[in-house]
């Protein structure tokens, strides 16, 4: 297994920081353009479907080389996977969300710009903010409620005037795409939460339990992809308008996800709050000059509010617990000085 958290390096954290950055921009960017090309337009639950299935078995190569022989790994998968029916139940739940959650944003992107996108998705901050609150008892500072009230007023900035037109054609329903992004928030702020909860719960390594998940997230994927496109796939084939960009945005899908496990057990708010703004600032230039979108004074406005929120969100927290912890020792002990007088 990893370090702890605390042993963790700084140059391990931008490095993820510098990666989470980079997969989230280009990901939002790769997935716009496949789904807005003139080429036949591909099934986008088979590549959801096909991202579980690279992460699965990018996650077995992993805890092969974790557990150091084939031994010990096949005796990890043989006590983990096929001996803990109940526990791949409990992850089957985040793989559940997270598929509708995949689906969505391949909706949202086939109806919404790259950059009004990538900034009303924020909302998954708040969202995961109150899940946090709800499901793992824990606080948030002022500072951070204030912070998630202002990504708010920076969302409603971008929903109001988001852009003027781009060069891109396509038969558009701007309605349907921020409703499919608000369940996508909806999906990612509970599955996050609950595998964090799941995750920091017990000692199992995080690639058992990526294991566990992606096992569930196949059978659940390939569940939607024969209701979804059933018909269609069987006529035309599962691969039916694959090309090499989309198979790069299964990539980085793939990859995205690996990180997105990575970060939920060894890093902080801080790093994943640079991260989301600084993907928001790359998503946005890279769609003015692949697309031709024309930021408005509103847009603009608003993604600033956003990019300050997530930062002002990440900002670290005073311990209060010392501090509580020490003011309660000294009310004692002025009590037990008044009782000895």
């Amino acid at each position: 297994m990893a370090a702890p958290r605390e042993n963790v390096s700084l140059l391990f954290k931008l490095y993820c920081l510098a990666v989470m950055t980079l997969v989230a921009a280009a990901y939002t960017i790769a997935l716009r353009y496949t789904r807005t090309s003139d080429r036949e337009l591909y099934f986008s639950t088979t590549a959801v479907c096909i991202t579980e299935v690279i992460k699965l078995l990018l996650s077995v190569g992993i805890l092969a080389k974790e557990t150091g022989s084939l031994g010990r790994f096949k005796a990890s998968l043989r006590e983990n996977v096929l001996g803990s029916p109940k526990e791949l139940m409990k992850l089957s739940v985040p793989s559940l969300v997270y598929a509708v959650q995949n689906n969505m944003a391949f909706l949202a992107l086939s109806n919404l710009d790259a950059a009004v996108y990538q900034v009303t998705y924020q909302l998954k901050i708040p969202c995961t903010a109150l899940c946090t609150v709800l499901m793992l008892n824990r606080t948030l500072s002022k500072l951070q409620w204030i912070s998630v009230f202002m990504l708010c007023g920076g969302v409603i900035l971008v929903q109001w005037k988001p852009a003027q037109a781009t060069k891109v054609v396509v038969e558009q329903n701007p309605l349907l795409g921020f409703g499919a992004i608000a369940i996508a928030v909806l999906c990612s702020g509970f599955a996050g939460v609950y595998f964090e909860k799941v995750l920091k719960s017990s000692d199992t390594s995080l690639w058992v339990r990526n294991i566990q998940m992606y096992l569930s997230g196949i059978v659940v994927t390939l569940v939607g992809v024969y209701l979804s496109d059933g018909a269609e796939i069987k006529e035309k084939g599962f691969f039916y308008g694959y090309t090499y960009y989309v198979w790069f945005v299964i990539f980085l899908a793939s990859v995205g996800g690996l990180y997105t496990s990575v970060v939920v057990k060894y890093t902080d708010n801080i790093m994943k709050g640079f991260s989301a703004a600084a993907a928001i600032v790359l998503s946005t230039i890279a769609s003015v000059m692949l697309f031709g979108l024309q930021i408005t004074p509103t847009f603009a406005l608003g993604t600033l509010l956003v990019c300050v929120s997530i930062y002002l969100y990440g900002l670290p927290r005073q311990d209060t617990t010392s501090i509580q912890q020490g003011e309660t020792t000294s009310k004692e002990r002025v009590s037990g000085t008044r009782g000895e007088g």
